[in-house]
C-alpha cells in the first residue's frame, strides 16, 4: 500500500489542476480585488506610475500568469508572500521585472536580471521580447519551489529550502504564504491578462 500513496498522491493532484480553472485578478475596468495604489487603468490595462499594488487576498500555492509590456529602461517588480508592508523585496521576495537590455543596467549582478528573484536565485536571460512588445509570464509558487516561465521558456526554478540553508539572513524567503503585488520603481510598465490558478497544499 505504501509503495501506491506518491501515484495516488500525484493523481489527486493531476485532477485538481486539470478540472480548476484560472481565476482573473483583472477585470480590465478597475483595481477590483486590489488594494489602492498609484496605479491606473488604460485601455484594458494596469498601468503602474509608481508604488506597490498589492492583492487584496493572500495566497500560498499557485499559478499566476500575466502579461507585461516594458517601455525602455522600464523597471517593476513581481512581489510573492509578501506580508503587506515594508520592502517586498526582503519582507516577501520580489521576481524581477525589468528591460535589463537598457544601457542603464549594463552592470547588472546576476540576480538582478528579469525573472531573478531579487538577491536570492539568478534567471536565465535571452527570452525577453523586445522593448515594446507583450511578454507572457507563469510562475508556479508550490511550497518551496518557485518556477518562472518566460514566452514559453523556463527562465528560473528555485528551491527556498535550499536558499535559506546557503541565505539563513533572508527572513521573506522563509515565508510560505502572503499578498501578490505589483513592486513600481516609477516606470509606466503595464499588466493585462492576470490569472491566478490555486493549488494544493505543497510540500
Amino acid at each position: 500500500m505504501k509503495n501506491l500513496m506518491p501515484f495516488l498522491v500525484f493523481v489527486i493532484l493531476s485532477s485538481f489542476v486539470l478540472g480548476a480553472k484560472p481565476v482573473s485578478l483583472f477585470n480590465g475596468k478597475d483595481l477590483s480585488g486590489w488594494r489602492k495604489a498609484n496605479y491606473v487603468v488604460e485601455d484594458g490595462t494596469i498601468v503602474c506610475k509608481g508604488g506597490n499594488l498589492v492583492s487584496e487576498k493572500e495566497y500560498s500555492n499557485y499559478v499566476f500568469e500575466f502579461e507585461f509590456l516594458l517601455p525602455p529602461g522600464g523597471n517593476n517588480g513581481l512581489g510573492i508572500h509578501y506580508p503587506g508592508k515594508g520592502d517586498a523585496a526582503y519582507a516577501g521576495m520580489e521576481l524581477q521585472i525589468l528591460d535589463n537590455s537598457h544601457k542603464r543596467y549594463a552592470k547588472l549582478k546576476d540576480y538582478q536580471y528579469h525573472g531573478s528573484l531579487y538577491t536570492l536565485a539568478a534567471a536565465k536571460r535571452g527570452h525577453l521580447k523586445p522593448v515594446g512588445e507583450w511578454n507572457r509570464q507563469k510562475v508556479t509558487v508550490n511550497g518551496p519551489l518557485i518556477k518562472v516561465e518566460l514566452n514559453g521558456t523556463e527562465i528560473l526554478s528555485a528551491d527556498l529550502d535550499e536558499i535559506n540553508q546557503a541565505k539563513p539572513k533572508h527572513k521573506g524567503a522563509k515565508r510560505r504564504s502572503g499578498h501578490i503585488c505589483f513592486c513600481g520603481h516609477g516606470a509606466p510598465v503595464k499588466f493585462r491578462n492576470i490569472t491566478i490558478l490555486e493549488l494544493p497544499e505543497g510540500k
